[in-house]
C-alpha cells in the first residue's frame, strides 16, 4: 500500500459515493488508474465493502452507551458471541483488563437499554456489567487509511 492507495481509501471513507474522477482529481491520479487501485485493494481484501451511515436520531436510537460485560471464564464464548446478533450491539470486543467484553450498544432510551441489559443478564455465566451512557460525541468515523507523518505539537495549557 502506497500514498496513493492511502489517499484513495481516505477519499472513500469520507464518501464512498464518488465517482473516480472525483477521487483521480482529488488524489492526483486518472479515474483509470483509481479504479484499478480500487479493484486491486478488493480483490486483496482491503476494502471489504460500502455501507450507508445512518443518523441514529432518524431512526428512533439516539441513546448510546458503552458496556463492559464481567463472566465467569473467558468472555469469548460461544453464548458470549451470540450477542452479535442483537441489532442493538454495534460493536463487541473481546478484551483484556477489568472486564472480558466491551459492547457498543445503542436504543431508544434508557429503558429499552435496561431491557437489552436483562438479555445480558440471562446469559449463562455474565457475573455483572458496567454501563458508560454517551452525553455526547466528537469524533465517530470508521477506519481511518491515512497516516500521521507528524505529530502536532499540542500546547499544555500554563500549570
Amino acid at each position: 500500500m502506497d500514498d496513493f492507495d492511502r489517499k484513495i481509501l481516505g477519499e472513500m471513507v469520507g464518501d464512498a459515493r464518488q465517482t473516480y474522477g472525483d477521487i483521480g482529481k482529488s488524489v492526483g491520479l486518472s479515474a483509470p488508474a483509481v479504479h484499478e487501485r480500487v479493484k486491486r485493494l478488493k480483490a486483496a481484501g482491503t476494502i471489504t465493502g460500502t455501507s450507508a451511515q445512518v443518523d441514529a436520531h432518524a431512526i428512533g436510537k439516539p441513546f448510546l452507551a458503552f458496556v463492559h460485560v464481567n463472566s465467569k471464564g473467558w468472555g469469548k464464548s460461544e453464548r458470549m458471541m451470540r450477542l452479535r446478533e442483537y441489532p442493538e450491539v454495534e460493536e463487541l470486543h473481546s478484551v483484556t483488563g477489568d472486564t472480558c467484553v466491551i459492547m457498543k450498544v445503542r436504543t431508544a432510551d434508557a429503558q429499552a437499554m435496561e431491557q437489552f441489559l436483562a438479555q445480558i443478564y440471562a446469559l449463562p455465566g455474565v457475573q455483572g456489567t458496567k454501563s458508560y451512557v454517551v452525553l455526547s460525541t466528537y469524533v465517530e468515523r470508521p477506519v481511518q487509511a491515512e497516516v500521521t507523518e507528524e505529530w502536532p505539537e499540542i500546547p499544555l495549557p500554563p500549570e
